[in-house]
């Protein structure tokens, strides 16, 4: 009787259990169904959502899109973050947790420290000291490795080209009456130091300056790491180290032909017959040097005086900050001439050296520019001039032809000196250096 009791028993809470079961499964999948609804529609709705209110969901700071277009090196519009500095009027009072806080966080002050919005007050109360943090180096570097390294190829290599093109439509300018045979004592051995020594230091300058300047961006990727960075250490040695020699190249050859480069009326002429350089049988008259050897000249000597003393002040920037007092100049007399600027004139040495490094290299490429063509004539695109700088003297002929001036002055210089001297067309004859 015991045991047929128990048995129902069992069997009923066999049965409750079962239905409890049943139950509590049969409420997991409701209930689960409702979860992965609210779910799709939540990642429904994300994915709906238009990215321009992205940065509205962060509350005014930046986005994930934002950290991977800077990983990117893409442009980041930061415009949103100039303005998250706090507001004073939201501040909490002083008694209360967050009072003394006032109405900046952490992220509001470094901000404002950044961007130069802060109230910052310094014991020397100048200006420029106010600045905890010199935001200019990313404008610096986005100037170094956008606009200046791009558009500095684009002038390399359209001058290049340019130099190509003229050669295989012009071809060699060569001698039109042949080599006489007879030479001309052109440069003395003093003036042929003084170009050399410019022109080699400047050679190795602009290499190791390109080096420099395109490594982290091409060259990096070509050599490697460790062998760009043995390069680069010893590319910069060298560049700090020559700079001295050129600048001193730069000093003798400006004394040495400075008189000679004073422009003419001759010159006029030469420039609007393009210097026969364009047209067969076209010699128009020059003297030891023409309009163009002239513009060479002094644009070597400007544009290398200018890349110099910005050198000089990347050397030194404690000692020979130049830019300050520079646009402190420009604001002075730009009203002259009908401008107003306003240039800042307190500038950090941080600031000096990001100016500096930016003029320096923008006269570099002009310099180079102008150099490549100088090379060019020099060498394969006529017949006969690297003589002049090779061994001093030319061909009587090349010099009639591009220097007649000068020729008839040596002439006749030397008729006074030697009124019995041998025929002019005699090879033996060396005629003697003349302005």
């Amino acid at each position: 009787m015991f045991a047929s009791e128990l048995a129902k028993v069992v069997r009923a809470t066999s049965q409750s259990l079962a239905l409890a079961v049943l139950l509590v499964i049969g409420f997991m999948l409701v209930a689960g169904s409702g979860f992965a609804q609210d779910g799709d529609a939540a990642i429904d709705q994300s994915e709906t959502v238009d990215p321009q209110d992205a940065r509205s969901s962060t509350g005014g700071a930046q986005t994930l899109e934002d950290i991977l277009r800077r990983q990117r090196g893409e442009p980041v519009d930061d415009a949103f973050r100039r303005s998250q500095t706090g507001a004073a009027a939201n501040a909490d009072a002083i008694s209360s947790q967050l009072g003394v806080r006032g109405a900046a966080s952490d992220s509001d002050i470094y901000r404002q420290l950044r961007f130069g919005t802060g109230d910052v007050t310094v014991s020397t109360g100048k200006p420029v000291d106010r600045i905890l943090i010199q935001d200019g180096g990313m404008r610096w570097l986005e100037w170094r490795e956008g606009p200046l390294a791009t558009y500095g190829a684009y002038a390399l290599g359209g001058t290049i080209v340019l130099l190509a093109l003229f050669y295989l439509l012009r071809g060699r300018i060569r001698i039109e009456h042949g080599l006489s045979g007879v030479l001309m004592q052109r440069f003395s051995g003093i003036e042929r130091f003084g170009h050399w020594l410019l022109a080699i230091s400047f050679i190795l300058l602009a290499l190791t300056g390109l080096w420099l300047l395109f490594g982290r961006i091409v060259l990096i990727e070509w050599f490697g790491a460790e062998l760009y960075s043995q390069i680069a250490s010893a590319g910069k040695w060298v560049h700090n180290n020559v700079a001295w020699a050129f600048i001193a190249g730069l000093i003798l050859v400006f004394f040495q032909w400075v008189f000679q480069n004073i422009p003419n009326r001759h010159d006029l002429i030469w420039l609007l017959k393009g210097g026969g350089i364009f047209v067969k049988g076209v010699h128009p008259p020059s003297k030891k040097f023409n309009a163009g050897q002239k513009i060479i000249f002094w644009s070597v000597i400007l544009l290398g005086a200018s890349v110099s003393a910005s050198g000089i002040s990347l050397l030194f920037p404690f000692e020979f900050p130049m830019f300050a007092a520079t646009f402190a100049k420009i604001n002075e007399l730009a009203p002259l001439i009908g401008l107003e600027t306003s240039l800042p004139t307190e500038l950090q040495l941080h600031e000096e050296m990001q100016y500096a490094q930016l003029w320096h290299t923008i006269i570099a490429f002009a310099m180079t520019v102008i150099i490549l063509a100088h090379i060019y004539i020099g060498s394969v695109g006529m017949q006969g001039a690297f003589a002049a700088m090779g061994s001093g003297k030319v061909d009587k002929n090349w010099a009639k032809e591009h220097h007649n001036l000068w020729v008839e002055k040596v002439e006749a210089e030397e008729a006074k000196k030697n009124p019995k001297s041998t025929k002019p067309d005699d090879p033996a004859r060396t005629a003697q250096p003349a302005e």
